[in-house]
């Protein structure tokens, strides 16, 4: 199978995938990430451009990532840019990952950068049907991104709602805390919900509501088989 990672910002792969991504790699799938936001201009306690780039490199290559797709676009102001662009970024990852899975945001997430992400997304993956020489997707999910996700409050939009539970054990969830920490400045001292004890127990809670071993959970939007 090919994953591809559809994220704002650097650290989202993680902090939504990042256990589930390990294990992929390992099993032998291919596992891609599209960065939409990868310098984080607007991050506070971001480290300087070299370190940022080093950080995101390092913590991907330790979870397996096979390759990164890196944009530009600005941070927390991804609502200014055309929403073609921004299409158009996902689908030349598309075409040049060929995913069987893409993996985005949850439309609802607090965060705007990761709504425009979302949306944009839902776009892109219709590209075959405009180019019939581009790989369909099979299946398209979103996932959840603690300090973000479990917010809430656009009550307007279908919250999060997991139907996919993917089982990691703990040796995933470690080397998930692992990932996070290479990043500077992104994990937070407890009850931070980027802390180490945040992110284990959202493992354990999410694995005990389907019978495992420490998991993460996914929204399956679509699948077509």
């Amino acid at each position: 199978m090919k994953y591809l990672l559809v994220v704002a910002h650097p650290d989202d792969e993680t902090l939504g995938a990042g256990a589930s991504m390990w294990k992929w790699a390992r099993e032998g799938h291919q596992v891609d990430v599209c960065i939409m936001c990868t310098e984080a201009k607007a991050r506070a306690f971001r480290p300087s451009d070299e370190e940022l780039g080093d950080d995101t490199n390092a913590s991907n290559k330790f979870l397996g990532v096979n390759r990164i797709y890196e944009g530009t676009f600005p941070n927390i102001e991804m609502n200014t840019v055309p929403h073609l662009k921004l299409v158009q970024f996902i689908e030349s990852a598309i075409k040049e990952s060929e995913p069987d899975v893409i993996i985005t945001h949850h439309p609802a997430d607090t965060n705007n950068d990761h709504l425009q992400t979302s949306i944009a997304c839902q776009e892109a993956i219709r590209l075959f049907q405009r180019r019939p020489e581009v790989k369909r997707v099979q299946e398209f999910w979103y996932m959840e991104v603690p300090s973000c996700t479990e917010w809430k409050i656009n009550n307007a939009m279908t919250t999060f709602n997991p139907n996919c539970y993917i089982e990691v054990g703990k040796e995933g969830v470690d080397a998930k805390v692992k990932a996070l920490s290479m990043y500077r400045g992104v994990m937070r001292p407890y009850p931070h919900p980027r802390s180490a004890e945040y992110i284990t127990g959202l493992a354990a809670m999410r694995g005990g509501q389907w019978g495992q071993e420490y998991s993460e959970a996914f929204e399956i939007v679509l699948r077509a088989y």
